[in-house]
């Protein structure tokens, strides 16, 4: 079994069947809609933690799930259901989610861009305060504004007016710290507004751990020694790196586990008044004897810290401290388990004393550069993807299951982040194409598809589109698709509506259209016949004519409705409903010379005559002689000749009493069905491709129209003889041998038909 094609746990499918099929399984439907939990489900923290995890991942990640609006409530009683650890994310969270849970005991509480709270979240958060000892506030930019500038509240009859207006940038909470939170040890506020003192807010917090202060204005930063002897972790992300910043850092002695100074690329609010220098990183390395993680990325280093290359020490690259190439690394006492260098000159010398680092040097230290900056930098990120993106290209990925699954991780995590969407979905083409593809899992493959998908659905715009789109075609379609069958189709057929869309995703959306409908079970084909997928085509198709342009385009389209139609008599209908033999008779008078075309449509046609309710409006003067006349044609060796013939013979097979036209009489046409059929080469290796004889063999035992009955003998033959292994048991497994049995026992079987059949 590949990497990562394990089966998810029953625990996984467990949980996901649940949150599909809450009124199901877990719940019922209360007053006014609202859904409530069954009296005898008590739920433990391990299951009631993965509901809430594993709902708000479907909410962002699955365009068919549906949100609850009430799903919070489920967990509101701490006697039937207890909450622990808890991760939410994005806009879709509400003040009125986080009331809902406030009776839990929650030990880990992480919030990620939640710009939907409020204040009213601040007075939730209080709730907490006695077990919390992790909590996040990343990006949740309006948590510390009130809304409307109410005062502060938590109040469950709240009308839901005051719950979906935004909190107002002027109404800035002051009561607000953390006094109580005894327990807190790891505290992430990236992003609080200027607005807010942080050193007012975090000086009730006596035994903080880990601190990120990712993006925040500091007054003054004495007030980080009072932790001195406990902080093991300090992100500085975007933060003024000041002479009284460094001086502080170097006082905290216990500062083991993660030191991050680093500065922003394209985020930056501010101009440090200080640079990075060789004496603050000698400073900051001699002082912090325990650190074993430290990011500098993004800082520019005024002075050389680098060994000139002539004296840099020999053989392979070491991460030994004392051959650093890095002249402060150099009073390491061992190697750094992290070291981010991103953006800076640094991560191209030779000896970097740490066994993971971040920069653009090579394959691994771009892919630990989306691993460490994906979730709290995404333009970092982003611009570590675009340089696995330039690997994957001109170079070889060596490391393609860990870079797919970085890619698909970012994709996930920033679903509304364009940049990340048009680089990341860029880099998915080139690593699911032909040359990586034996390395890749189902499941794997699966998860692209998934958030490919999803990057069509939310954003219309070309790049991602296109991206998206080229990507899709390095699988195997339709197998692949099949368990998404549905949804790509309809995302396709949205590309399509706009009458001008971008030339080049029309081609490729046409493209997957067709080859989505070719070799699927009729069921697939019906329903994206009721999605809209006919009309679709055929409004390309009036397009390009009024383009006067029959490009890859017009012929897709034509392809599309021929396998569509294939054995699906309402999408035949709808052909005919839609004006389809009109734009037929445009396209043969526009583009005369255009083979591939013609035998597209007549192929199409062929479909359409099959449906027996269906050929009254196909027997016309102005159509019969279309078809007549296409007899004699060339085009694509006997193809056109061969399906306008067949279109004839279903025609035939109904007998002449249905034949009500006086021109063309009956016997002439047949006449030049004969001639036609006469003239082919019946070794010829053929553009066709049968799934079921049933429409021919229905023509053989009869003696209506005998040839109709030749024309189905000959199609056989050729079949049979030139793809045997194909065609031979197709033809036994249908009953085909006993049909041409009859054809040899019935008097009104011509000669040269018998010598076929037998």
């Amino acid at each position: 079994m590949k990497n990562r094609d394990n089966p998810d746990s029953l625990m996984t499918l467990a949980t996901v069947f649940c949150l599909r099929n809450l009124r199901k399984t877990m719940c019922y439907q209360g007053l006014r809609n609202k859904l409530c939990l069954r009296s005898d489900i008590f739920l433990p923290s391990e299951i009631c933690d993965k509901l809430v995890n594993t709902y708000m991942e479907l909410v962002h990640t699955d365009s068919n799930f549906e949100p609850e609006e009430s799903f919070f409530q489920l967990f509101s009683d701490p006697r039937s259901t207890r909450l622990t650890r808890v991760q939410l994310r994005e806009d879709f969270v509400r003040d009125r989610d986080l009331e809902a849970i406030r009776k839990q005991d929650l030990i880990e509480l992480h919030l990620t861009y939640c710009n939907s709270l409020s204040s009213r979240s601040l007075k939730t958060l209080t709730c907490f305060r006695e077990t919390l000892v992790s909590l996040c506030l990343f990006g949740c930019n309006h948590i510390f504004y009130r809304k409307g500038g109410a005062p502060l509240a938590c109040n469950e009859d709240t009308e839901d007016e005051e719950e979906e207006s935004p909190a107002s940038r002027q109404a800035i909470e002051t009561d607000f710290n953390f006094q109580g939170f005894n327990r807190l040890r790891l505290l992430n506020l990236g992003g609080l507004p200027d607005e807010v003192d942080a050193e007012t807010l975090l000086k009730p917090l006596k035994s903080l751990t880990s601190l990120d202060l990712s993006n925040v204005q500091l007054l003054g930063t004495a007030f980080l020694t009072q932790w001195k002897d406990r902080l093991a972790s300090l992100v500085l992300y975007n933060v003024d790196l000041s002479e009284e910043l460094v001086s502080t850092v170097v006082e905290i002695v216990h500062l083991s586990m993660d030191f991050q100074c680093a500065h922003g690329l394209t985020s930056s609010r501010r101009t440090s008044k200080c640079k990075m220098t060789r004496k603050i990183l000698t400073a900051i390395v001699q002082r912090l004897v325990n650190l074993v993680s430290l990011d500098i990325s993004g800082h520019v280093m005024l002075d050389n810290c680098t060994v000139p290359h002539f004296e840099e020490a020999m053989g392979r690259p070491s991460i030994e401290p004392c051959k650093s190439s890095i002249y402060p690394f150099q009073e390491l006492k061992r190697p750094l388990q992290f070291l981010g260098l991103y953006d800076t000159t640094l991560c191209n010398v030779t000896h970097i004393p740490a066994y993971k680092v971040t920069g653009s040097k090579n394959e691994d230290q771009v892919l630990n550069a989306i691993e460490a900056y994906t979730e709290f930098r995404p333009e970092l990120a982003h611009r570590a993807i675009n340089q696995l993106f330039d690997i994957a290209r001109i170079q070889h990925c060596s490391q393609l299951l860990r870079a797919l699954q970085l890619v698909i991780a970012a994709l996930k995590c920033h679903k509304y982040d364009k940049s990340i969407q048009v680089t990341g979905s860029a880099a998915l083409y080139y690593l699911t194409n032909t040359e990586y593809r034996s390395d890749q899992s189902v499941r794997l493959r699966r998860e692209v598809i998934q958030v490919v998908l999803n990057g069509m659905e939310q954003y219309q715009e070309v790049t991602v589109q296109r991206n998206c789109c080229l990507t899709l075609c390095n699988f195997s379609i339709p197998e692949e698709l099949e368990f998404q069958y549905s949804r790509v189709n309809q995302l396709l057929l949205k590309i399509l509506e706009p009458a001008r869309q971008d030339e080049s995703i029309q081609r490729i959306a046409v493209h997957l259209c067709n080859a989505l409908v070719c070799q699927v079970d009729n069921h697939h084909k019906e329903a994206v016949g009721k999605m809209g997928f006919v009309k679709t085509m055929l409004n390309l198709i009036q397009k390009k004519l009024q383009d006067r342009m029959c490009d890859q385009v017009m012929e897709f389209s034509w392809s599309a409705l021929w396998n569509i139609t294939d054995e699906t008599p309402d999408n035949c209908q709808m052909f005919l409903n839609c004006r389809g033999m009109s734009l037929f008779l445009e396209c043969l008078q526009e583009f005369p010379d255009k083979q591939e075309l013609h035998r597209n449509m007549l192929g199409l046609l062929g479909n359409v005559a099959e449906v027996k309710a269906l050929r009254p409006q196909l027997l016309t003067p102005q159509f019969i002689t279309v078809f007549s006349n296409l007899l004699d044609s060339k085009a694509d060796g006997i193809e056109v000749s061969y399906n306008a013939c067949g279109v004839l013979s279903h025609i035939m097979f109904d007998g002449p009493e249905v034949w009500s036209m006086e021109e063309p009489r009956r016997d002439t046409v047949m006449d030049k069905m004969w001639d036609a059929i006469q003239s082919w080469d019946v070794s010829s290796r053929r553009n066709i491709n049968y799934r079921s004889f049933e429409p021919i063999l229905r023509l053989l035992p009869q003696s209506i129209s005998p040839v109709s009955q030749h024309w189905a003998t000959w199609a056989l033959f050729n079949l049979v003889s030139v793809y045997p292994s194909k065609y031979c048991p197709l033809l036994i497994k249908e009953g085909g041998i006993s049909l041409l049995e009859k054809v040899l026992k019935l008097d009104s079987s011509q000669p040269e038909t018998k010598d076929m059949a037998r």
